[in-house]
């Protein structure tokens, strides 16, 4: 496995990007762990990885969750199910999440006359936004398996949800497994805008520490590089449950 050496590599490569430009004076120090400042700099941004890893995860769990309950009625013969079904995967398909962020975050206590923090109101909004993709992921899946598994299942009398919980979700899980992993990736990525009202994730701590430093690049640099190994982290533990869950195998046959 060699991701760890390409991480060095690009970092090696933005580090030393600034020779290329004799006319900008880098100032490395503010995130340089030889020095005091540069070591309180660093703790200050990676402070913010535990909110991105926590909603992330929180985020995922529960629009895996949805999507799953939303995908099954749009399956079944009932026409209202599948009305719901269209409706709602369009509804907030279509939606960017930063407007669902913003609208969760602003509109939503005053329509409910309650009080939603910064950290709910980034899950509820990343997780209603990417329920719409993994119920058509679920979707997908469950229709990729072959017909004749329906067909013994209803032989023996198994009711649709039923059938579903035995039959065809065990073998739709190893199919739609990568999907599944890319859209937690995705999530981790998309945390970064729950920044823009106030969580002090990854990108918010960098944010506050571009004004008091007045050095973008080099913090933006730094932010790059934190998200960088996040994401290659993330895709590599995706990759072992893949191989766990027989999913390679599954998608060579």
């Amino acid at each position: 496995m060699h991701w760890p050496r390409n991480i060095v590599v690009v970092s090696g490569v933005l580090l030393l990007s600034g020779c290329g430009n004799s006319n900008y004076n880098w100032g490395w120090y503010v995130v340089s762990p030889t020095t005091s400042q540069g070591q309180t700099n660093l703790k200050f941004l990676i402070s913010g990885l535990g909110y991105t890893i926590s909603l992330s995860l929180i985020a995922i769990v529960i629009s895996i969750l949805v999507g799953l309950a939303v995908a099954l009625p749009g399956l079944a013969k009932n026409r209202t199910g599948r009305i719901f079904n269209r409706l709602y995967v369009e509804t907030f398909r279509s939606i960017p999440p930063l407007v669902m962020i913003l609208w969760i975050y602003y509109g939503l206590p005053v329509l409910l006359n309650i009080d939603i923090d910064v950290f709910a109101s980034g899950i509820i909004a990343l997780a209603l936004c990417d329920s719409a993709f993994q119920a058509e992921i679920f979707r997908a899946g469950i229709q990729s398996i072959h017909r004749g598994q329906h067909e013994a299942a209803d032989s023996i009398g198994l009711k649709y949800f039923n059938k579903m919980r035995y039959i065809i979700l065990p073998q739709a899980i190893r199919r739609i497994l990568p999907p599944l992993g890319n859209q937690f990736v995705y999530m981790l990525k998309m945390s970064s805008l729950v920044s823009v009202i106030g969580l002090a994730d990854l990108t918010r701590q960098a944010n506050e520490l571009v004004v008091t430093e007045y050095r973008p690049l080099e913090i933006y640099t730094v932010l790059v590089l934190e998200y960088l190994v996040l994401i290659v982290i993330a895709s590599n533990l995706v990759r072992k449950l893949e191989r766990y869950m027989g999913s390679d195998e599954n998608i060579a046959n």
